[in-house]
């Protein structure tokens, strides 16, 4: 459980307590319930990450909802973007292993993450990884409902592949832009994992060993 969990639960237990016995324990609920979300939504499950060669893991929990191509700083991108509703894990994780070169904090608006708009116009973190010769830019987008983008780690840190780099609070969006070479996994309308989902393969011999590995199961099969 992120500990951000703790800040909103505690201090409502504590009016609940006091409202309890000050007016009895039936107005005490919706204290008692709002803590309980809190704590729900601050969640964070360990995940299996995977360790094929050139895999990119989802940096989310959420929804595919765009698979496109971008142009980025003048060059061409593919781009899948995740949506975050309240009901996901919020917890954000590194989509490859690397070093940390860019973290650029942008402040902006607040439309819903769902509007294509907000990929450009809403708050947001953009983060630049690169590894193995490959260079990935995610972006932590704040959403109608965030209004706090977390992230833990600095310029020149490493990371690992599904590492835990930060949060964003309530309903957000990520986006994930790679080269166009990649071979995707996803598309509209799948559900990922923070972690645990690959997106896409970053070189070719990854999808080649990635081809592999499903063969040998369908020839164990």
């Amino acid at each position: 459980m992120v500990r951000d969990a703790y800040y909103y639960a505690v201090p409502l237990l504590a009016a609940a307590a006091l409202v309890a016995w000050l007016a009895g324990a039936i107005w005490a609920w919706p204290a008692v319930l709002l803590a309980g979300f809190f704590l729900w939504f601050f969640r964070d499950p360990e995940r299996q990450i995977p360790d094929a060669a050139g895999a990119l893991v989802s940096p989310a929990d959420g929804k595919v909802t765009s698979v496109s191509e971008v142009l980025e700083n003048g060059i061409p991108q593919q781009r899948i973007s995740i949506f975050l509703s309240v009901f996901d894990v919020h917890v954000n994780r590194s989509p490859m292993a690397g070093v940390i070169r860019k973290a650029a904090y942008r402040k902006g608006t607040f439309l819903n993450a769902m509007n294509p708009a907000s990929a450009e116009q809403n708050e947001q973190n953009v983060v630049t990884v690169e590894g193995d010769g490959q260079t990935v830019v995610f972006k932590q987008i704040a959403g109608l409902l965030a209004r706090r983008i977390v992230f833990n780690k600095r310029v020149g840190d490493q990371v690992a592949r599904g590492e835990r780099v930060g949060l964003i609070k309530f309903g957000s969006r990520v986006d994930v832009l790679m080269d166009r070479a990649a071979s995707l996994q996803v598309k509209v309308g799948d559900r990922v994992k923070g972690g645990s989902s690959v997106l896409a393969y970053l070189s070719s011999e990854a999808q080649l060993a990635a081809t592999g590995v499903q063969r040998g199961s369908q020839g164990a099969n």
